[in-house]
Formats: structure tokens, C-alpha cells, sequence
């Protein structure tokens, strides 16, 4: 029996359907709170403090011009403020609104919730074991905090 009979499958597939199933919780969660997945990202990156544009771009894996625009629209809804930087009088940095602070914490809660809900049919060891090879995976590959630990 090979492992697509018998549901198995290997890393690199089970990494990227994972993925997948990720995006489209993240891109649904978002839909209801209306926001595009980008935004949501955004909003939840800047949950623990405000970021300068460099800094986003690199969390966010965004060419300069994307993000910008990321931003204006983001702005633009209210979710978000440009503040002056006081280390760069040239710079901006990134703030929620109050607006969006509380979109941001719905949104991230109930983000949370889909997400765990995935993994409702292992048990409490393979949750913890699961946990703990996605976690050497991330600090293997210095994946920056786009997620707060909920």
C-alpha cells in the first residue's frame, strides 16, 4: 500500500496543503470582519506595537510599493495611522486606531479559535508534539512574530 492509499503523505505536501488550510482560515476569518488576508496580517502584526515601513515590509515579506499601498488603504478605513518616527524625522511609523485595535482583537481571536480547531481531532501529546515541530521550523527559518502567541 502506498502512502496516498493509505492517507500518508510527506513533508513537503503535508507543509503546503497545511498552508493552504491556514490561508483559507485566515482569508474566510478575514472576509467576515472585512478585511483582505494582507490587512488582517497587518492588523495583527501591529497588535504589540507600532512598526516603521522597513520593518513591516520585511514581517510582511512586501516590496516597498505594496506596502504602501497595504497601508493607504488600511489607512483609509480607519484602521490604521501613520505617526511621525521619533528616532527618523524622515520616517513613519504604524499605529492601530482604536478602530482598528478592536477589529484587530476580534479578528486575531477568532482567527485563533479556526485555527485550533483544526487540530480538534489530535489528542493533547500530538497537539504538543505538532506544536513543537512547527515551532523548530519557524526559529530554524527566523520567521519574524507575524502571529502573537495567543
Amino acid at each position: 500500500m502506498d502512502s496516498a492509499e493509505d492517507g500518508r503523505m510527506g513533508v513537503v505536501a503535508a507543509l503546503v496543503r497545511a498552508t493552504f488550510l491556514v490561508n483559507a482560515v485566515y482569508a474566510e476569518s478575514g472576509r467576515e470582519h472585512g478585511l483582505t488576508p494582507q490587512q488582517g496580517q497587518l492588523l495583527c502584526v501591529l497588535m504589540t506595537r507600532p512598526l516603521g515601513m522597513g520593518e513591516l515590509g520585511a514581517m510582511l515579506a512586501l516590496a516597498k510599493s505594496s506596502l504602501t499601498g497595504l497601508v493607504d488603504r488600511t489607512e483609509r478605513n480607519g484602521l490604521v495611522r501613520r505617526l511621525p518616527d521619533p528616532r527618523d524625522t524622515r520616517a513613519v511609523r504604524v499605529a492601530l486606531t482604536p478602530r482598528g485595535s478592536g477589529l484587530a482583537a476580534e479578528f486575531y481571536a477568532e482567527t485563533c479559535r479556526r485555527v485550533e480547531a483544526l487540530a480538534a481531532g489530535l489528542g493533547a501529546a500530538d497537539r504538543d508534539t505538532l506544536a513543537g515541530l512547527l515551532g523548530g521550523i519557524v526559529r530554524d527559518n527566523k520567521v519574524p512574530v507575524v502571529f502573537p502567541e495567543p
